[in-house]
């Protein structure tokens, strides 16, 4: 019975029926998968629409190699070509792309109830993984910009702050503004547990003169495979 329900639908020549088993299953599994997506992730409607459909194409291009090996081999060439064509995505996305193609080589192939558990399991994976916040870093991490005038050496200048208001602080970068009249320098700061934001940043607008400062999270962004 098991063998039966994980057995292949597609029997010898593809059927009109046996493709519309197919490419609905593709699309229920692929709004699945980008449903999972969307969970606790800021998204792009571009991307989960795409992650809808891709299943859908990636099933139709195995039904049209259907063993040809020169085949299989020039569409392995066409996607190869995709990569050069987008940007870097994050770790989620990446993962989310492989599953939509694992789903779409199953259900290419007619492996219909092999593609639902796929996609069952690796959703509840996510989510679960998601609800947990597993591997987040509990950490008060911060990027700090301060702009100076020219006039003040920023070699020390704000050391002793540094010291008392973060655990570990590490100065990044240096440029400068305005023709010269300025320097913006980036700092990467760990706030002490209970050291005020808004106490450390009178202190440091007393030391630049009011001059901008800026103090937010470490960007998302670095979160790459």
């Amino acid at each position: 019975m098991l063998n039966e329900l994980f057995s292949s639908v597609l029997t010898g020549e593809t059927g009109f029926l046996g493709f519309l088993a197919c490419s609905a299953a593709s699309i229920f599994l692929g709004l699945l998968a980008a449903w999972c997506y969307t969970y606790k992730n800021h998204c792009n409607k571009g991307f989960v629409q795409s992650l809808v459909v891709l299943p859908l194409l990636v099933q139709v291009v195995i039904m049209l190699v259907n063993g040809s090996i020169g085949t299989g081999v020039a569409v392995a060439g066409a996607f190869s070509l995709v990569r050069f064509r987008s940007v870097p995505g994050g770790a989620r996305e990446i993962v989310s792309i492989f599953l939509s193609m694992a789903i779409g080589l199953a259900t290419g192939m007619g492996y219909l109830a092999v593609a639902a558990l796929l996609t069952v399991f690796a959703c509840c994976a996510g989510l679960l993984l998601a609800r947990l916040d597993f591997g987040e870093k509990q950490t008060r991490e911060r990027i700090l910009r301060i702009t100076i005038p020219e006039s003040l050496d920023y070699e020390g200048v704000f050391e002793d702050l540094m010291e008392s208001y973060t655990s570990r602080w590490e100065l990044v970068s240096v440029r400068t503004a305005n023709m010269g009249s300025l320097y913006k320098l980036s700092y990467r700061i760990t706030m002490k547990p209970g050291a005020g934001e808004k106490a450390f940043l009178d202190d440091l607008r007393c030391r630049n003169g009011n001059l901008e400062i800026s103090c937010g999270k470490i960007s998302s962004n670095e979160e790459l495979l």
